[in-house]
């Protein structure tokens, strides 16, 4: 239709702005010595690149019905949207203040409100949120299913000190129970939407875990570290590829080392824990190489890398309106990273970048989901263009 168009076309310009801006950006940064300018560039840069997205929401508009037949969530507790609520495990948040700005209550999602997946699946019109596999009817994989589960990693000893956890492993075995089981035809998987979060748990739960409980940073460099993941990624995105996904939207780390939690931890609470945030620079560097491995190698492939990385600087934060980005909006007791129950939070929620120690708030998580939705953080697909091509 036409409307699709206007978005394929408005997408792809934007896209082509942020490669030149990103360039000349790239070489500013290297002759200039000036960190303010820099971060003046960039923050007007970010300001241009939403402008453009929103002609795409404009457009979108006019694009009615939803547009794909079903989509399919994995991850952790980013995504995590209440598979965790009767696990054995540390790693729910099924009670207040989570989920104050949800007119469902507290629901397991880890935020104030709706999470990322909320977030896509209202622009790609769905009537509803996407459920929890836990709990869900068979029918609903017609439809779309959250596997997510807080504490998940890419290896299945991560987070293994928090209890009970759904391993991406046995989110991916979940799913063929799921499709199987509601016979889903396989040439209707192939439009659906996949997203997927995974990866940060591997670092906070796993390789910068204080203590004796994990060896994986005795035994490897960062890049090797990065290396051995994306080994078992590229393996569970196989099967997923055999099970019939085409259009995946792979989300990167973001910069975990300026959560409240690394900063406490890591940071000597003094600001962002430098080290933390360039040990996962190898792995968003990986997973961006695996997108184009499977666009090149496997037929019909439409896999897309979503930057959580880059554009985590104050300049950013401060033009869209974020005050405070290195503290928690609830109250975190000492040694924690998530919300005390029925314990006061902050006044001005829509100023915080972060609900807890490590979740982001329901703001923060719209404005995430509107980038990789209009391509202003996904490569090479924005995920509006998944749900076209």
């Amino acid at each position: 239709t036409r409307n699709r168009i206007l978005i394929l076309s408005v997408s792809s310009y934007v896209w082509v702005i942020y490669i030149d801006f990103s360039l000349f950006f790239n070489v500013a940064t290297f002759q200039i010595s000036s960190n303010w300018f820099s971060e003046m560039a960039e923050g007007m840069f970010k300001v241009l690149l939403w402008v453009l997205a929103a002609m795409v929401f404009a457009m979108a508009e006019g694009a009615r019905g939803q547009r794909v037949p079903c989509y399919f969530v994995f991850g952790d507790s980013v995504f995590d949207n209440g598979n965790n609520n009767d696990l054995n495990t540390s790693a729910k948040v099924n009670y207040s203040p989570y989920g104050m700005d949800l007119a469902r209550g507290p629901t397991g999602r880890f935020s104030n409100g709706r999470n990322i997946p909320d977030f896509i699946a209202e622009l790609m019109r769905f009537s509803d949120y996407i459920p929890p596999f836990t709990g869900a009817s068979p029918e609903q994989a017609h439809t779309g299913l959250n596997y997510a589960s807080g504490g998940a990693g890419i290896l299945e000893d991560t987070s293994y000190h928090l209890g009970d956890r759904i391993s991406f492993r046995t989110q991916i075995k979940n799913h063929r129970t799921a499709i199987m089981t509601a016979k889903v035809p396989p040439e209707k998987l192939k439009q659906c939407l996949y997203t997927i979060n995974i990866g940060s748990n591997d670092y906070l739960n796993n390789y910068f875990m204080q203590g004796d409980k994990y060896n994986t940073q005795r035994k490897y460099t960062y890049d090797q570290f990065a290396d051995s993941l994306i080994r078992h990624y590229r393996s569970f995105l196989k099967l997923l590829y055999v099970q019939g996904a085409r259009k995946v939207a792979l989300f990167g780390v973001s910069k975990i080392g300026c959560t409240p939690r690394m900063i406490s931890s890591h940071g000597g609470g003094m600001g962002c824990a430098a080290e933390v945030n360039k040990a996962v620079e190898p792995f968003n560097m990986n997973l961006k190489a695996l997108v184009r491995e499977f666009n090149t190698n496997f037929a019909d492939a439409k896999f897309t890398f979503v930057d959580m990385y880059t554009g985590q600087t104050p300049f950013a934060y401060a033009a869209l309106g974020f005050a405070v980005t290195q503290k928690s909006c609830c109250t975190v007791e000492s040694g924690e990273e998530l919300c005390a129950a029925d314990k006061p939070v902050c006044a001005f929620r829509d100023r915080y970048v972060y609900w807890d120690n490590v979740h982001s708030t329901e703001r923060a998580n719209m404005f995430v989901a509107k980038a990789a939705f209009a391509g202003i953080v996904a490569f090479p697909y924005s995920i509006a263009l998944l749900g076209i091509v």
